[in-house]
């Protein structure tokens, strides 16, 4: 699954301090061999050149109010 700009992420990384936090997309990258890192906003900081590996979509905390 790949994400966009503004997707909500849950970081799945034991040597980040943001693991298990949930934060926001707020950049892709594509290397010249296609691969995609992203950079992930929290409230305390970012995290760069994350692998889509150790990302997961985040619950919707609330889906009706986005459909409205």
């Amino acid at each position: 699954m790949s994400f966009e700009e503004d997707d909500r992420v849950v970081l799945h990384d034991e040597h980040s301090e943001f693991d298990g936090e949930t934060g926001t997309v707020s950049q892709t990258m594509e290397s010249m061999f296609g691969d995609v890192t992203y950079t992930i906003s929290f409230d305390d900081g970012q995290e760069a050149g994350v692998p889509e590996d150790d990302l997961e979509a985040a619950a919707a905390e609330d889906e009706d109010a986005d459909e409205e």
